[in-house]
């Protein structure tokens, strides 16, 4: 089953943060890289591309989301090239359902929402969030 690391590895630090820089930019929202999946299984390449699952975490169409996102990321030039993976099938074993939020991701959500509504109502749910 796939592990979720919450801390990048070092040698991943430069690539992964490369592939939320880009993935940021092409979504139009900022993104925060809070996790990646399977960092032990990551080969690491001088010139190769270096497969990356990430867990990104912003805004998207109004909503907070984190998302689970696969990226080339292949050494250039003192910088890196990143292309987008899209999974065809729902990946077996994802680690989707077994995240919890990244802590403090929704820090100052209630702060937020407060002003704007009369009162709000917080369902915990374990599961899919």
């Amino acid at each position: 089953m796939a592990q979720v690391e919450e801390t990048i590895p070092k040698n991943l630090a430069a690539p992964a943060e490369a592939a939320r820089a880009w993935f940021s930019q092409d979504s139009g929202s900022e993104f925060k890289l809070t996790g990646i999946v399977d960092p032990e299984d990551v080969v690491v390449s001088d010139s190769g591309p270096i497969a990356l699952q990430l867990i990104l975490c912003g805004s998207r169409d109004g909503q907070d989301v984190c998302l689970k996102e696969r990226f080339d990321v292949t050494p250039s030039a003192g910088s890196f090239d990143v292309s987008y993976l899209k999974d065809s099938e729902p990946e077996i074993g994802s680690p989707a359902p077994l995240m919890d939020p990244p802590v403090g991701i929704r820090e100052d959500w209630v702060e937020n929402i407060l002003p704007k509504h009369k009162f709000i109502v917080l369902v915990f749910y374990r599961g899919f969030w």
